[in-house]
């Protein structure tokens, strides 16, 4: 009997390793894509010393796969006013193509969209393991202080 029990204990360890060997066989993909949203607090189109970062600034990324499937993500910014989105999945269904568009501000005066803010459409080809910027999304407040004029 003892046999038989070791014979079996080989056999599911022998099944074991196969499965792994036959699991890593099958490409993994990483991407990432990141980028910044900030407050543009003159208005004026140029980032300057009166200008911040957003927190909480809330980003959808819509990306299509190389295999044709639709993927909706939501980030938002942390406290440097950056998102990212990550993910992992086989190398055969990786993204193609991606939109990046800023949703909304939840900061107490920057809260109108900037010109040129409303979205950017990029293909992803890098490899595994790197990272898209996409460009920054800029918020204005709706009165723009005394001191900017």
């Amino acid at each position: 009997m003892e046999a038989q029990t070791m014979k079996k204990e080989l056999a599911v360890a022998v099944a074991l390793v196969l499965f792994t060997v036959l699991i890593s066989g099958v490409g993994a993909w990483t991407g990432e894509i990141h980028g910044r949203v900030v407050c543009d607090v003159c208005g004026d189109s140029a980032i300057g010393p009166e200008d911040h970062v957003l927190e909480g600034a809330e980003v959808a990324v819509l990306c299509i796969t190389k295999s044709g499937e639709v993927l909706n993500y939501q980030a938002f910014t942390n406290d440097k006013g950056v998102y990212t989105v990550a993910e992992t999945m086989p190398e055969s269904d990786r993204w193609d193509a991606c939109l990046a568009r800023p949703i909304s501000s939840f900061h107490e005066h920057c809260t109108h969209l900037g010109g040129g803010s409303s979205g950017v459409k990029f293909t992803y080809s890098h490899p595994s393991g790197y990272s898209h910027t996409v460009k920054t999304f800029v918020y204005r407040p709706a009165i723009v202080p005394a001191y900017c004029i």
